[in-house]
């Protein structure tokens, strides 16, 4: 592998990180909010995560990177400065469509580290980051298509996302 491979591998490490720290967080919290498919939905990613987030940490590890090293308090701050503060003023479903935003992200970059780990010959990085495309990408495709019960529960909709 190239240095420029490393390179982009480990601060791919930090994001995958800071990204599924995120998704357990926000999507347990919305969970927690919601009723319904669209609860059931947060609640699969949620736990999703928390599962990926372990064996993120042994690939880590194995690597001479530590959990610590790589950046998931940021993660956990950003997460508390949304709760704390941005969703005591947008409404329910606001917050849900934000979630989903960095769910897409998360995608985004799990699809970038699974292309980078096949170039540059990182055949476990690659197998980890495919598996995770195949399961969460359903589990996305869920959480959008449950943006559908705000539209008919306009009421729980519009309440304020912290409660």
């Amino acid at each position: 592998m190239t240095v420029a491979g490393k390179t982009l591998i480990d601060s791919l490490f930090v994001e995958m990180f800071q990204t599924e720290q995120s998704a357990q967080e926000h999507c347990r919290r919305e969970a927690s909010r919601l009723a319904g498919g669209p609860r059931d939905a947060m609640d699969a990613v949620s736990r999703h995560a928390e599962a990926f987030l372990a064996r993120l940490e042994g690939l880590a590890e194995s690597r001479g990177m530590s959990r610590k090293k790589v950046g998931i308090g940021l993660g956990h701050l950003f997460s508390q400065v949304r709760e704390h503060f941005a969703d005591r003023l947008i409404s329910a479903e606001f917050s849900y469509r934000g979630t989903l935003m960095g769910m897409q992200h998360g995608d985004d970059l799990f699809r970038l580290t699974f292309e980078a780990a096949k170039a540059h010959g990182d055949s476990a990085l690659e197998a980890f980051a495919g598996e995770w495309l195949a399961t969460r990408e359903p589990l996305l495709a869920e959480a959008r298509a449950q943006l559908a019960w705000f539209a008919h529960h306009p009421q729980e909709a519009l309440v304020r996302a912290h409660r």
